[in-house]
Formats: structure tokens, C-alpha cells, sequence
């Protein structure tokens, strides 16, 4: 996870991915499952120091193509899996 920040009441955690291409698929695609599970467990434990029950995961696209980048904001990216709802 790149940045943590706050929406209001709600703690955001973003993961940027940048691209100079599209040729292999858009940033966000890259966000598997497993990095989804790296990003949930670092939200977790920030949790845990915070006391904060509220969270939301975002992916920050940047594609680069031509010199200018192009970026895209993916609210709720991801939902955390029922395992880790506490």
C-alpha cells in the first residue's frame, strides 16, 4: 500500500500503479488477489493502532503514454473478505 489517508470519517488506503503501456493490461490489474491480501493485512494492523473500524481500499491508475500521464481514481477497489471482518 503506497498512501493512507482520510475521507472524512473514513481511513482510505490507496496502492498506485503506473504504467507506461497498456500492452499488458490496465495498472489496475495488477492488484491480484494476492496483493489484495498484502493490502488488507496492512490495513489491518493499522487498524489495530488506530482503533478505526471504518475502511476503504482505492487503486490510483497512472498510465503514461505519449508523455502525458493519464490518471484514474477506483473507489472500492476491493471489499475485504468475510475472514477478515471482524
Amino acid at each position: 500500500m503506497d498512501i493512507v489517508c482520510r475521507e472524512a470519517d473514513t481511513l482510505v488506503f490507496v496502492e498506485v500503479k503506473t504504467r507506461s503501456t497498456e500492452f499488458f493490461g490496465r495498472p489496475s490489474e495488477a492488484v491480484n488477489r494476492e496483493k489484495q491480501k498484502l493490502i488488507t493485512r496492512g490495513a489491518l494492523a493499522w487498524l489495530r493502532l488506530l482503533d478505526q473500524p471504518e475502511l476503504l481500499f482505492r487503486i490510483v491508475e497512472i498510465v503514461v503514454a505519449g508523455g502525458k500521464p493519464e490518471f484514474t481514481l477506483i473507489r472500492d477497489a476491493f471489499q475485504l473478505d468475510r475472514h477478515y471482518i471482524y
